[in-house]
């Protein structure tokens, strides 16, 4: 199934179960797969148009009223482009607005660099009281989503819309604030987010082969980052790699950065090298800007070698 798929499926589930949730688009309901809501729920979806300001200043509106909206559009559009609603409207005045941001970094694919959000959680991270969430697969989306709605605050959830590898088995119990442990290892800890989480478990495959032990874990939430379980698994493998579809300015490994700040060890970077995005198809953008297993495992290799 789709990513956007299964969260439109979750949506509605959840306004089934809660009449207070409202969901607004900024005219892409159906590039986020929510398009046939509309049906269900016809005094609770509203289409705000191209003005994603005026969409998350609603959003804030409606939250002070005490509904419970939700806000979609494309990762640029629903950070850069709102940066100063999100800040003020919504977090400086703690309102519960979920905002959506679907196809974040190199997923955005042939829309090109114009739409391609290497820089979103950088751009939004230091806003304070933003919860910033970045699901792994539809399992891990499915557990999620009641999670979120549950929680009191602002969130920022970065989406992929297609379809990606299934990581994580049925059954699986989510955390927000927990960091999950999917391959225990001794020789390097490898901290992926998104679509590099798959990535990452396949570089452990080729690296086990080679005798290079690796610890992969998922950090879904990169703010508030759950710092006790990264400081446990450094303490052990001496050296991080971190792995995201995104700039390695302002993402994950500054996240990770700061949080080792005082319990520091040697951390390599698999990333966007601080530059912009470009036209093409996931196959291509994964090895033009080095996100793809290949060029994880080279990096984990260096880094074992000269920890």
């Amino acid at each position: 199934m789709e990513m956007r798929a299964m969260y439109a499926q979750c949506l509605g589930e959840l306004m089934e179960r809660d009449e207070k949730l409202i969901l607004l688009d900024a005219d892409l309901s159906k590039a986020c797969g929510t398009f046939p809501l509309r049906k269900r729920f016809p005094d609770r979806i509203y289409d705000c148009g191209v003005a994603e300001q005026n969409m998350i200043s609603i959003a804030a509106g409606l939250a002070s009223y005490g509904y419970k909206p939700w806000a979609e559009s494309f990762a640029p559009f629903a950070t850069r482009r709102v940066c100063d609603q999100i800040a003020i409207s919504v977090c400086y005045a703690k309102r519960n607005v979920k905002i959506v941001g679907t196809d974040p970094g190199i997923a955005a694919e042939l829309n090109g660099g114009t739409h391609m959000s290497l820089e979103d959680m950088g751009v939004v991270r230091s806003i304070p009281g933003l919860v910033i969430f970045e699901p792994t697969d539809t399992v891990q989306l499915q557990a999620a989503m009641p999670v979120l709605h549950a929680y009191e605050g602002p969130v920022y959830m970065r989406m992929n819309r297609k379809e990606f590898p299934t990581v994580f088995p049925e059954g699986y119990r989510f955390d927000l604030f927990k960091a999950d442990l999917l391959r225990a290892g001794t020789d390097v800890t490898i901290l992926a987010a998104g679509l590099m989480v798959s990535e990452s478990l396949q570089a452990a495959e080729t690296l086990a082969a080679e005798g290079i032990s690796c610890e992969v874990i998922n950090v879904h939430t990169i703010k508030p980052i759950d710092r006790e379980t990264i400081l446990a698994s450094a303490k052990k493998t001496g050296v991080i790699v971190t792995a995201e579809n995104h700039n390695v300015i302002g993402g994950l490994r500054s996240a990770v950065l700061e949080a080792l700040a005082h319990d520091p060890v040697p951390v390599w970077a698999v990333g966007a090298e601080d530059r912009f995005g470009e036209v093409g198809k996931l196959p291509y953008l994964k090895e033009a800007l080095g996100l793809n297993a290949a060029h994880l495992a080279a990096v984990v290799r260096e880094a074992v070698q000269h920890r």
